[in-house]
């Protein structure tokens, strides 16, 4: 096994079981190596076991810390068997039948994850590495006390060779699959690229607009990719949502998420526009909404701009509050993962006093229960949603 070297004032990091392998911490830039490694210190003290395998996040993941636990099929096995515990709840759940089953590092195996769909399972490779080592993580799976119809894979990095999604093994999935979500229906699609139709980290957030803000309330939801958030707000009795959102096929996905629920579509109005060009649409006809929800991507682009959530939020959300009616709520919503927590309340913040409107901060949600967190390992708790009241 190949032995990886780490400088030895940024061991003690990874004794305390810190999981990612950054390039700055390794004494010699590495090749990537597509089969397990081992990691020790200058001092050729033991760190553990992983792999090296570049993503957005960084250049490999540590996975077993003991010398005596070798990565094996055993290993894995186990790994995959503590994740479905943790989540014993949600397979009982008939409420909500969709969710995360196996979160990277949070469960311990980081750069792949695994979600739960009604029964099939939809399997994530964020890096070349660990989809080169993929026969031995689906032979643990299929060993484990993990029940499924059927499984299908998405390729979360940058290659050529590979399709975006396929189907792997087991029963295909019907076309939409009807998953249910805090009672609600969503129509989901689990062979198509790489979105499958909703975002499941979102659900706490779903449910509390479903449950608490959306009753009588006219709604914008930007970016609104499906409109999960206007078919949560309008469960939740909102007279009126507006979706929008500059994807084409999101007026006919958004369409068959009100349907498949039963939801007449006379005030439901879906809009395929730049968010920043409705703004600007939207302020000339003096429109305005009880509640705006902002959940951009982390960077996008397009023939006019690029967005990126760390240099244009502040900007978006003066633009959005400015639509706002009196005492109504603001949906601030990032998953960007280079902005912290502060930094984003920062933007938000900033960006509605440009406006000159007071407000009050409600409350915060991040990554749900089944978005496993690994312990010391805060970065890994990328999704940052705060509800304000703007007066």
């Amino acid at each position: 096994m190949k032995k990886v070297q780490i400088r030895q004032k940024k061991s003690q990091k990874y004794k305390g079981h810190y999981p990612l392998i950054k390039a700055e911490d390794m004494v010699n830039a590495q090749d990537e190596c597509k089969k397990w490694v081992s990691f020790y210190s200058e001092k050729d003290e033991f760190l553990g076991y992983g792999y090296l395998g570049k993503q957005h996040k960084g250049s490999g993941w540590m996975i077993s810390f003991s010398e005596n636990q070798p990565i094996d099929k055993p290993f894995l096995v186990h790994l995959f068997n503590e994740a479905k515990e943790y989540r014993s709840t949600f397979f009982v759940d008939e409420a909500t039948t969709a969710f995360r089953l196996f979160n990277g590092e949070g469960d311990g195996l980081g750069g792949v994850t695994i979600d739960w769909y009604a029964g099939f399972l939809v399997v994530s490779w964020y890096n070349d590495t660990i989809y080169r080592l993929k026969k031995e993580i689906l032979e643990a799976l299929m060993s484990s006390n993990i029940k499924y119809q059927g499984i299908y894979e998405k390729i979360r990095f940058n290659t050529k060779e590979l399709p975006e999604s396929a189907f792997l093994s087991g029963k295909q999935a019907p076309e939409p699959l009807l998953i249910k979500e805090n009672n609600i229906t969503y129509a989901t699609y689990l062979n198509e690229g790489l979105m499958t139709g909703i975002f499941l980290d979102q659900r706490q957030v779903r449910g509390r607009l479903t449950d608490s803000y959306a009753i009588g309330k006219t709604v914008l939801n930007t970016f609104s990719y499906t409109g999960a958030f206007s078919v949560a707000s309008a469960m939740g009795g909102a007279v009126s949502t507006t979706s929008v959102d500059l994807a084409k096929r999101s007026r006919q996905k958004t369409q068959e998420q009100f349907a498949v629920n039963g939801l007449n579509t006379d005030n439901q109005s879906i809009i395929v526009m730049d968010v920043f060009d409705y703004f600007k649409y939207a302020f000339k006809k003096q429109y305005t909404f009880d509640i705006v929800v902002m959940d951009p991507p982390s960077f996008a682009r397009n023939k006019k701009k690029v967005f990126s959530v760390a240099k244009d939020y502040q900007q978006l959300t003066t633009e959005a509050v400015a639509l706002l009616n009196k005492d109504g709520l603001l949906v601030a919503s990032t998953n960007a993962a280079n902005v912290s927590l502060d930094k984003f309340r920062q933007m938000v913040e900033l960006g509605i006093k440009e406006t000159g409107r007071a407000f009050t901060f409600l409350e915060l949600y991040q990554l749900p229960e089944d978005f496993r967190v690994a312990k010391g390992f805060n970065e890994g708790n990328y999704l940052k949603v705060l509800f304000y009241r703007v007066k």
